[in-house]
């Protein structure tokens, strides 16, 4: 394997963490925000996570939650990082790493040029960086709507922290993302699926291969 590392968000059977082990996957995306298809409760996402191997990084998404929350979540299921996926301030952003003493994945939406500083500026805070594809205006969904954006945005850049490239990958174009962006890391939700929040076993070994096929080598492994 070449280094690129894929996680396969919005898990929600037994059969989808297997099917995602088995693809390769080196991150689960455990979903927390009720509107979304792919969205788990407290005690599934537990179960899910105790199925999850050993190796293979745990992470729960959520979208502006507040404390009670995350003190649930983070009560109940055995998580290895958190992702923030609303308006979370960096401020916020601060303040859940530190109650929490997990790291933290802000989520990041980019739609042109000027959405480029808030990676640097929630890169002072975050352990990770997911860049992704900017909801557009009045979506239900911050993300996981299969939706690329364009990646010559942020092709051959560099942050303060590891990022991870998001936004309407499937196995069809992944690995042109990977190649023109030179991203180490990808997260892919819907571009796996059948049908909304339904998991494709095949899709996702199709998509782990695509995007490990094409990385471009001599760049330096993630921190």
């Amino acid at each position: 394997m070449n280094g690129v590392r894929v996680k396969v968000c919005g898990l929600k059977t037994p059969a989808d963490v297997a099917a995602a082990a088995a693809a390769g996957a080196q991150y689960i995306g455990l979903n927390f925000f009720a509107k979304s298809p792919r969205s788990v409760d407290v005690q599934t996402a537990r179960a899910l996570a105790l199925l999850a191997p050993g190796g293979m990084c745990k992470v729960s998404l959520t979208v502006d939650a507040d404390d009670a929350m995350l003190d649930a979540i983070t009560a109940a299921v055995p998580l290895d990082m958190l992702q923030l996926h609303g308006h979370e301030t960096p401020a916020r952003v601060a303040e859940v790493r530190a109650r929490y003493g997990l790291p933290v994945m802000k989520a990041v939406g980019v739609a042109s040029e000027e959405d480029l500083p808030q990676l640097l500026d929630y890169s002072l805070v975050a352990d990770q960086i997911l860049v992704d594809a900017k909801a557009p205006k009045g979506a239900a969904l911050p993300g996981g709507n299969g939706l690329p954006f364009d990646w010559r945005l942020v092709a051959q850049r560099r942050w303060l922290r590891p990022w991870m490239l998001a936004g309407g990958l499937t196995p069809e174009n992944v690995a042109e993302a990977v190649r023109l962006t030179n991203a180490r890391q990808v997260d892919v939700a819907s571009g796996v699926e059948s049908a909304p929040g339904v998991k494709d076993a095949a899709r996702m070994t199709a998509f782990v291969r695509a995007a490990t096929a094409m990385a471009a080598p001599g760049i330096p492994k993630l921190r």
